[in-house]
């Protein structure tokens, strides 16, 4: 399997999260909470990749390397923690420029723990993801804007949990198969999000039907595909730039908005979208050049 397949890998896990936006959306229209809706996510979510770990075939893991991996699964857990707490009191635009900010977080974690240092090339592309963002997210068009200290609070925690969960998807646990891997993540993640919000909603019957809906849906591509396609792809492409890559979560999101939940997506959010996806490519074709790698072999 060539370089360019776990690329792909990466970027989808990022569009999997691009999804996330409108489908909580949608759950808190239907009466759910914050507490329902994270809650079941990372259960239904967690409850569906240990079914499918049973399938595979067994292979050995230490101890040690499944409470490494269960502790990398905490920052999976508050991002969504902390992420939704923010979209509870700033407009969903500004809540996700914050979450944004993950991007240049994801290059210092590298730079701190890796000794990796951005290239002129990383840092162009960085240039343009949060500048793509800024349109992408319609912080042109608002007006009025009221941003709350809680507000950018909560998005600032969610930007650098996210990006140590990405950090440590390719750092922790290479050896260990893609799908007990994410098994692993998913489980410190829930493990974290029941202890912050405990299930008491499991005895209300009101309830557990948009809690079963929804978290069916926010399960399978909040807490299912992210782990395990970054798991696949992240040793292989670097924290660096598998940050990067993940940026499609948010042109993914405006795409949805605009399916989904027919909102009004105007020309300067488009140009946003053009320009996070030229940032990625710009990161990629400069990157793959200095490793030597030609071109894409699918």
């Amino acid at each position: 399997m060539s370089k360019w397949h776990y690329v792909l890998f990466v970027f989808l896990g990022g569009c999997s999260y691009g999804i996330l936006s409108t489908f909580v959306k949608l759950a808190y229209g239907a009466g759910l909470s914050v507490n329902e809706v994270t809650g079941g996510q990372y259960f239904i979510g967690t409850l569906i990749i240990w079914i499918l770990v049973l399938f595979m075939k067994k292979r050995g893991i230490s101890g040690n390397q499944a409470i490494k991996l269960i502790l990398s699964g905490i920052p999976f857990g508050l991002t969504g923690i902390f992420y939704y707490q923010s979209l509870q009191t700033l407009h969903a635009s500004l809540a996700i420029i914050f979450l944004f900010q993950y991007i240049w977080i994801g290059s210092l974690l590298e730079l701190v723990f890796l000794k990796n240092k951005p290239s002129k090339e990383k840092l162009i592309a960085i240039g343009i993801l949060l500048a793509g963002s800024l349109l992408a997210a319609g912080i042109t068009s608002e007006t009025g804007v009221h941003i709350t200290w809680q507000g950018m609070m909560w998005g600032l925690l969610a930007a650098i949990t996210f990006a140590t969960f990405i950090f440590l998807s390719g750092t922790v646990g290479h050896n260990t198969e893609p799908l007990l891997k994410s098994a692993l993540l998913s489980s410190g993640g829930l493990i974290v999000v029941f202890i912050i919000f405990p299930p008491v909603y499991f005895v209300d019957v009101s309830v557990l039907g948009g809690f079963i809906q929804y978290g069916l849906i926010l399960g399978i591509f909040g807490a299912v595909l992210p782990p395990l396609l970054l798991s696949i792809g992240m040793p292989k492409v670097g924290p660096g730039l598998g940050t990067i890559l993940t940026a499609s979560e948010l042109p993914v999101a405006v795409l949805m908005s605009a399916l989904i939940l027919r909102e009004q997506v105007g020309v300067w959010q488009w140009f946003g979208v053009a320009l996070i996806l030229g940032g990625i490519m710009v990161s990629n074709v400069k990157m793959f050049k200095a490793r030597n790698i030609s071109s894409p072999n699918w």
